[in-house]
C-alpha cells in the first residue's frame, strides 16, 4: 500500500513537471506568419471615440504594437509605463507605440476616458486576436507585444507583462 502511494507520488510529480515543462515552453511567442505585419496594417480599426482609423498611417514607422484587455489585470498594470515610454519615444520623433483591444468598445472607450493614455487606442475586438495570432500569440494569452521595425519587420514579440527595461533596450537596437 505504501509502496503504491509513492509511486503515485512520483507519477503525479513527474506529470506535474512536464506540464510545467510544456506551459513554459508554449508561453514563448511563435514566430510571426510572413505576411502579418501587412495584415494588420491594411487593417482599419476604430479608434476609443468609435472612428474608423486605417493603420496604414503607421507604415514606415517602428512600432510596438500592444495587444491588451481592460479584464487583464497585468495589462492594465503596464498601460502607465507605455504611456510613458510612448512621451519618451515622441521626444525622438520616431518609435509609435499602438495599443489593440481584445474588448468591446464601450469598454475601451470607458478606459481610455478613465486614465490618460499617451498613444493610440484602438479596439481590435476578437478580430484583434486573429492579428496577434498571425503576429506569434499561439497561446492567446494577454498582454501580448510585438517590436516592428521601419521595414514592417516582427524583431521581437513579448508574452505577458512587460520588462520595460527590456523593450527600452530592445528599442535602442533598432
Amino acid at each position: 500500500m505504501k509502496r503504491n502511494i509513492v509511486m503515485f507520488a512520483v507519477v503525479g510529480l513527474l506529470f506535474a513537471g512536464i506540464g510545467v515543462f510544456l506551459g513554459y515552453r508554449q508561453s514563448d511567442p511563435a514566430p510571426a506568419e510572413a505576411t502579418a505585419v501587412h495584415a494588420l496594417l491594411a487593417a482599419s480599426l476604430p479608434d476609443a471615440s468609435g472612428k474608423m482609423q486605417p493603420l496604414s498611417q503607421w507604415k514606415g514607422r517602428p512600432l510596438v504594437v500592444n495587444f491588451w484587455a481592460t479584464w487583464c489585470a497585468p495589462c492594465v498594470d503596464e498601460m502607465p509605463e507605455l504611456s510613458a515610454l510612448q512621451k519618451e519615444l515622441e521626444a525622438r520623433g520616431k518609435t509609435q507605440i499602438l495599443g489593440i483591444g481584445i474588448d468591446s468598445p464601450a469598454n475601451i472607450a470607458q478606459f481610455v476616458s478613465k486614465y490618460n493614455i499617451s498613444f493610440p487606442i484602438y479596439v481590435g475586438g476578437m478580430g484583434g486576436s486573429e492579428y496577434s495570432r498571425q503576429l506569434g500569440n499561439q497561446v492567446g494569452g494577454l498582454p501580448f507585444t510585438v517590436l516592428i521595425d521601419s521595414n514592417g519587420q516582427v524583431k521581437k514579440a513579448y508574452s505577458g507583462r512587460l520588462k520595460i527595461d527590456e523593450l527600452r533596450k530592445d528599442l535602442e537596437g533598432l
